[in-house]
């Protein structure tokens, strides 16, 4: 027996994966579209007069963001002028054909584009980064340099806002991917419906509770043009297993995704005053907004170009190291009369940038000081000799050396 909608008297053709809300064709527009509505006016995401930049990359995300920002623009005169931005990572074989999609989407939305390139702004494509790289950490270049790439191209633009096409299952699966890795202080930025607001070109994201499955039903049912197929690296990212797993738990309960977006709301708020978020400047270098002396961009940025792609991967202290800039946490806290030439009570006076203690405990030498590399050396391979020194000398991995003033 045919099932009705849930709404009118016609027959069904569809099951909503949000609520499992049986849906005809037409009444699932009406209410697809009105949800996305609610979103936007709940958070007041725009103002009457501004520019409006759509992140669009030619997939399922960004194709239906386009289509519903210039239909409920002019349905409830939202008075906003749009444009489309779209970022050409140099990928061949997907960005390529990808951007001709866009392409007819400017044509049949009658939008304004722009399209910013990596090898213009960083003289260096996606595929002769993986080149590089590699297939390991070739996301985290891409992830950087898109994010920089969007803000970049909406200065050029001078827009006041961009939107992009996040969908409910990628705020999810960051909030998971967040609670994985301990970066509980991120919970606040990821699930927050609006970012960059404290220097950058503010970013909004209308789907942040539209589910990824109904996305790509409306866009089917609509017979949207858009580009399906994944990227060719992609599938090593660490994303996928939290997608994967995501995907297990939506199977078993439909809510879970909902259910993930609410906890990290709650989990942000309750972590706020506790967690220390870290201060925006501005990169030495470009200008561009960063917490650090450079931005993650210009580090990735200089490690291509010295030779040494894995630079920027990994702990931060090691890149500044490398790049030769002075750490600037440590050096806050370490006074003038501690950074003399040498150490005169151990075996590392030799190096003029050992940190000397001037405390009174430091200058006990108890009678480590007076021992000789006959008498026995800190760094001798005399087990008692080696045992005395850890207890009464701290080892010093960055020099390579034993030292009682570190």
């Amino acid at each position: 027996m045919p099932i009705s909608c849930g709404l009118c008297e016609k027959r069904a053709m569809l099951k909503r994966p949000k609520t499992g809300g049986a849906l005809c064709k037409e009444c699932f527009f009406k209410v697809f579209e009105e949800e996305v509505h609610q979103t936007i006016t709940s958070a007041s995401l725009f103002k009457r007069g501004e520019t409006v930049a759509i992140a669009a990359s030619g997939g399922k995300d960004s194709t239906v963001l386009a289509h519903l920002m210039k239909l409920l623009n002019e349905r409830h005169d939202y008075g906003l002028k749009l444009f489309l931005l779209s970022v050409d990572e140099g990928i061949t074989g997907y960005r390529d054909d990808s951007l001709e999609t866009v392409k007819r989407n400017q044509q049949q939305y009658e939008l304004p584009l722009k399209v910013v390139s990596y090898k213009e702004l960083y003289g260096w494509t996606m595929d002769e980064i993986v080149r590089q790289i590699g297939l390991k950490n070739n996301c985290t270049f891409c992830g950087v340099f898109r994010r920089q790439a969007l803000d970049r191209g909406a200065m050029m633009l001078r827009v006041d806002k961009i939107v992009t096409g996040h969908n409910a299952d990628d705020v999810a699966e960051t909030v998971i991917m967040n609670v994985l890795r301990g970066d509980i202080a991120r919970l606040q930025r990821c699930t927050a419906i609006v970012t960059g607001t404290e220097g950058a070109i503010p970013r909004c994201k209308p789907f942040k509770y539209t589910y990824e499955k109904e996305i790509v039903m409306y866009a089917y049912f609509k017979k949207l043009d858009y580009f399906s197929t994944e990227c060719i690296y992609s599938p090593n990212a660490y994303r996928g297993h939290a997608r994967t797993y995501l995907k297990d738990l939506e199977s078993i309960r439909s809510t879970s995704i909902i259910d993930i977006i609410h906890s990290g709301e709650c989990m942000s708020v309750s972590v706020k005053k506790d967690v220390k978020m870290p201060t925006q400047g501005t990169c030495a270098r470009c200008g561009y907004i960063s917490s650090n002396e450079l931005c993650k961009a210009c580090v990735l940025l200089e490690g291509l170009n010295k030779g040494l792609p894995k630079l920027g991967i990994g702990k931060p202290h090691k890149a500044r190291m490398a790049l030769g800039l002075a750490n600037t946490t440590n050096t806050s806290t370490t006074s003038g009369s501690q950074r003399k030439e040498g150490c005169r009570s151990c075996s590392c006076r030799s190096r003029q940038n050992a940190v000397v203690n001037d405390s009174p405990e430091c200058k006990k030498d108890n009678g480590l000081s007076s021992l000789s590399k006959e008498d026995g050396d800190p760094t001798s391979t005399d087990s008692s000799m080696k045992k005395r020194a850890w207890i009464k000398i701290k080892y010093c991995r960055g020099r390579g050396r034993f030292c009682c003033c570190l």
